[in-house]
């Protein structure tokens, strides 16, 4: 049996991060306040050695991945685009202001914010209730979601060794949902730009060793 860490950090704050719009498959650049955020994630990760380096194929993952190898000594590593932890697509809601899309999906649910609605119904009914009020019903429900990402933790257990460190650069809701599955959360506050969240990966197992940490790691 093969067991490996994977370090997953989500992206620094972006210019749709800063305006509040909704970013699953769309994309915006990083801030200054992103850039540094990157930075920061590689100067909190600095000390661990990686064996591999993996991040979304949206520009804002890449960018942050490229940014924390040189700041964690990791700079001889190159970065390998994986799409399969692309963040939730939210079809027809792409770029629309927060508040607003959130209001519209949940207010049918009671629920007016996505906090209400993880609180009341759990992150995967978000998706869900994301899909059906997409008048395309192309955002991704919580089965697509999950057959995406199943896909690529199936890469990285196929690919990783035993032993490995491996830094994976993801997104907000991403990392949030595969917390909830494997490590049981009970709070609606999804990770912030820059944190860091770790997992232990075997064949059959994964465990969140510690979930949005922007300081000391441990």
């Amino acid at each position: 049996m093969s067991t490996f860490s994977v370090y997953m950090i989500r992206h620094g704050q972006t210019y749709f991060n800063k305006y509040r719009r909704m970013q699953g498959w769309c994309d915006s650049p990083l801030t200054a306040v992103g850039e540094a955020d990157a930075k920061k994630a590689g100067q909190l990760l600095a000390g661990i050695h990686f064996d591999a380096a993996y991040a979304s194929d949206m520009s804002r993952a890449m960018t942050t991945a490229n940014l924390i190898l040189p700041n964690s000594g990791n700079a001889a590593l190159s970065v390998t685009p994986m799409p399969a932890f692309r963040e939730a697509f939210y079809g027809y809601f792409e770029g629309d202001d927060t508040s607003q899309t959130w209001y519209m999906i949940g207010a049918p649910h009671q629920a007016p914010t996505l906090s209400a609605i993880i609180e009341k119904y759990g992150i995967e009914k978000a998706k869900d209730f994301a899909k059906a009020a997409d008048p395309f019903h192309q955002a991704e429900d919580n089965a697509e979601f999950w057959t995406r990402v199943n896909g690529g933790i199936a890469q990285l257990r196929a690919t990783q060794h035993d032993g490995d460190q491996v830094l994976l650069v993801s997104h907000g809701n991403t990392i949030f949902s595969m917390a909830a599955k494997y490590g049981h959360l009970t709070s609606p506050d999804r990770p912030q730009n820059g944190s860091v969240t770790k997992f232990t990966i075997s064949d059959d197992a994964i465990h969140v060793d510690y979930f949005g940490k922007k300081d000391q790691l441990n």
